[in-house]
């Protein structure tokens, strides 16, 4: 089975960037960043799919953008104009579906997390 290891989250003031990363550990068909705070549901984020297509939920659509280098079967977030209410845990998923989406279900593969924490 594949292994998905988060890196790069951290602490930045409000405004400020970071580029989280996602190494696989092998192929995957497609992946996903989604966030989760204590106590709120796990919200979808972005997603690549096979096809390179995107998807983003509208709380960061504009602001964040997902890609993928496939030669290192490594999945990025570049989240730009960051806010106090991006604060949360980011996990990277895989999919065995060619375009999953921003639905957590459709995800097999999950990684442990990376936190980010944004003041303002």
């Amino acid at each position: 089975q594949v292994h998905l290891v988060e890196s790069g989250g951290g602490s930045v003031q409000a405004g400020g960037s970071l580029r989280l990363s996602c190494a696989a550990s092998g192929y995957t068909v497609s992946m996903g960043w989604f966030r989760q705070t204590p106590g709120k549901e796990r919200e979808g984020i972005a997603s690549r799919g096979h096809d390179g297509s995107t998807t983003y939920a509208d709380s960061v659509k504009g602001r964040f953008t997902v890609s993928r280098d496939g030669t290192k079967n490594t999945l990025y977030l570049q989240m730009n104009n960051l806010k106090p209410e991006d604060t949360a845990m980011y996990y990277c998923a895989a999919a065995i579906w060619a375009s999953p989406g921003l639905d957590g279900d459709d995800y097999t593969v999950w990684g442990q997390g990376t936190q980010v924490t944004v003041s303002s």
